[in-house]
């Protein structure tokens, strides 16, 4: 490449001087076509010429010449924007130590993350089953722009008992997230929970809102899009507003499902409260239906006792729960609980009443083992389920 090319490059770039040295190279006399310009770069700092003070015009550079006037000219400030020029140079630019921020910026606009799931269940109860099952998600997150990003998961569920080897993919979440005015707004088909999960937890096709630091409110409406949800036509509203005073959180929410195809629609609130006192906390919740089952019951809580909960990036770090629960089945719609299954879900059952335990540990960096048992019956009638949940989870 010959410098009166990058003489063209350089004089484009808005490189300037407040004073000129006198010759600053012997072959460039001042009536010389390109003494002003060179006289710029070398004032600037960005071109030195060679120690025995000549410029060489017509000399070929080579590839590493250019790359340490593309380097000076970054560190002056006189590239801000030319990412062809940095890309071109990126490999001679990183031998000499130059971080190319812009670059590196871009590389970073999207990630993909990833977790694998080896998972056994064992019920033993009127829905007796075991099951194997792995599951891997792949998450892509991509940069909008400073306020605003894309977040996409793929998910392949494969069953591993000796009855089925069933396997599963699909693209089971894809939402924008961002700011708008003093929203925090997101929507498409995300992952939705709302306080504990105890009344839902499943995605939903559709967008929510919050607002708030010291009171959180928090809406969302939309429509489930998880298991039989997806043949349904269910629209579904939910409000929450949380804050705290000193140790105390509290918390009341309001949930309406609206079946279109029956024409049926009924309503759940919900009032919370949990105590923190450092690694432990103690909490409860009160939910009431606007519709009875087949006992009479509209209404239920749920307790709860935690202890501190596995980080997977700090191996050693571990937590440990314990709830009782006491639910109608008309207070819950899609329940966070592993051991809550559909044998509780119809008005012969009548919802479920019972006690979960669990504990999670992170063995190593990223992965994390958890072990749950559940012992739960139905609110009507002898039913009853005891459900051992055993996994391992390694996240990259």
């Amino acid at each position: 490449m010959k410098k009166s090319l990058v003489l063209a490059m350089t004089m484009v770039m808005g490189i300037s001087a407040t004073a000129f040295a006198a010759n600053p190279f012997s072959d460039v006399p001042q009536g010389h076509w390109a003494y002003a310009s060179i006289n710029k770069l070398a004032v600037a700092g960005v071109v030195d010429g060679y120690p025995d003070g000549t410029f060489r015009g017509d000399h070929l550079m080579t590839r590493y010449e250019m790359a340490q006037i593309v380097a000076k000219a970054y560190a002056k400030g006189a590239i801000k924007s030319d990412d062809k020029l940095l890309a071109e140079f990126a490999d001679e630019l990183d031998n000499l130590g130059v971080r190319v921020a812009k670059l590196e910026k871009k590389s970073d606009n999207v990630k993909i993350t990833g977790e694998v799931r080896a998972l056994y269940e064992d019920v033993d109860g009127a829905d007796k089953q075991y099951l194997p099952e792995l599951r891997t998600r792949l998450w892509v997150n991509g940069a909008i722009n400073d306020g605003w990003s894309y977040t996409g998961m793929l998910e392949n569920t494969q069953t591993l008992n000796t009855n089925s080897q069933e396997s599963d993919a699909e693209f089971k979440r894809a939402f924008v997230s961002g700011r708008l005015g003093g929203l925090d707004v997101v929507g498409g088909r995300y992952d939705l929970v709302v306080g504990d999960g105890n009344v839902f937890d499943d995605d939903i096709d559709g967008i929510g809102a919050s607002f708030g630091e010291k009171v959180k409110v928090e809406v969302n409406y939309g429509k489930p899009n998880s298991g039989d949800d997806k043949e349904t036509n269910v629209e579904m509203f939910t409000g929450r507003v949380s804050g705290d005073v000193g140790k105390l959180g509290l918390n009341g929410a309001y949930y309406t499902f609206n079946d279109k195809n029956a024409d049926t629609d009924y309503n759940i609130w919900t009032a919370g409260a949990k105590y923190n006192l450092g690694d432990v906390s103690v909490g409860g919740e009160y939910l009431k239906g606007s519709e009875k089952n087949a006992a009479g019951k509209d209404d239920g809580y749920v307790v709860s006792l935690e202890y501190k909960g596995a980080e997977a990036a700090e191996k050693g770090s571990y937590g440990l729960w314990g709830r009782y629960f006491n639910q109608a089945n008309t207070t819950y719609y899609a329940h966070t609980t592993d051991g809550v299954h559909d044998s509780f879900d119809n008005n012969a059952a009548g919802g479920f009443k019972g006690y979960g335990v669990g504990v999670n540990y992170a063995v190593a960096k990223n992965i994390v083992t958890t072990v749950q048992y559940f012992d739960l019956d139905a609110k009507i009638g002898e039913g009853n389920n005891k459900t051992i949940w055993t996994d391992v989870t390694f996240s990259f």
